[in-house]
């Protein structure tokens, strides 16, 4: 059951590319960011209550802690998410954001001296290929002359928030359970967008948003963030990170297979060999560990 769980989990992942694209023309990117970390807060604060049986204390160091973690995992990664689905179609983005995993794993040897192993460095270079073919169209030389877009430019700094709120949030789930650390980051983050979002046209703007943007909202809100966060910790709970995180080599697939039923976005061959090697540098990443450094 828990395999099944970790598919449906990669599924629903793969479907917030979906959802946000689809509100990226109608809802702004501050508006649709704090909607949806508000409907995710209620549900992560009951839940956390729920698993845990009440909100755990913090101190002032955590306090600054989460407070960090919301400005990066919550604020500036849904800015940066739903500014580049308003420029990209969604099966690019999906592809960029799969790296996250290669650019944790290479910070954490820069910052934390851990030790890449030789599958480790060919999967971080598999997947950097494959993002670059990505971004450029097949043309990576164009990189260099023109840049890389706004849109593609934006979802990259989609995964630099994600890195630093993946590794940063270490020290804190030393002392906190995964569960408490995303309620209470993603309850900071959605205070941080109120602001923002108000003077974006919050709550000038709710009447005219539609029922599939009320849909694609609580399904970022609920199904992507809550749904999928909980069953992902049940996995490595049950079977190990090292097991649970190959799964997360099929959020690009799912993407790119509902963006080309739902959204009509055309498979091209730069879209399909970027997502081979991507997919390929991010197994390699999860299925060989780190050799930590001892320290003595």
């Amino acid at each position: 059951m828990i395999y099944f769980k970790l598919f449906l989990t990669a599924f629903l992942w793969g479907g917030t590319f979906i959802a946000g694209k689809g509100i990226a023309g109608s809802v702004d990117p501050y508006c649709a960011a704090f909607l949806r970390f508000a409907i995710a807060s209620a549900f992560l604060i009951f839940l956390t209550r729920k698993t845990e049986g009440r909100l755990p204390a913090v101190n002032m160091g955590q306090i600054i802690n989460i407070l960090f973690l919301g400005a990066t995992g919550v604020f500036a990664y849904n800015i940066l998410f739903f500014t580049g689905l308003s420029m990209i179609n969604a099966n690019r983005a999906s592809l960029i954001i799969a790296t996250n995993p290669i650019f944790i794993s290479l910070f954490s040897v820069l910052l934390f001296k851990d030790k890449l192993s030789f599958l480790k460095l060919a999967g971080l270079g598999l997947s950097v290929a494959g993002a670059l073919i990505v971004i450029s169209s097949g043309h990576i030389s164009n990189i260099f002359k023109s840049g890389i877009g706004k849109g593609e430019l934006a979802i990259f700094g989609c995964v630099v928030s994600w890195v630093s709120y993946s590794l940063m949030g270490k020290p804190l789930m030393r002392r906190l359970s995964p569960m408490a650390a995303v309620c209470y980051s993603a309850v900071a983050g959605t205070l941080m967008l109120f602001f923002p979002a108000l003077a974006h046209g919050l709550f000038s703007n709710l009447p005219s948003y539609g029922f599939m943007d009320w849909a694609s909202l609580f399904y970022l809100g609920f199904f992507g963030t809550v749904l999928g966060f909980f069953w992902y910790y049940e996995g490595i709970q049950e079977i190990g990170p090292m097991k649970a995180g190959v799964f997360i080599n099929f959020v690009p697939v799912s993407a790119i297979v509902l963006s080309y039923f739902i959204l009509n976005e055309p498979v091209t061959k730069e879209i399909f060999t970027g997502a081979i090697l991507v997919v390929a540098g991010v197994y390699l990443i999860n299925s060989s560990g780190f050799r930590t450094k001892n320290k003595r």
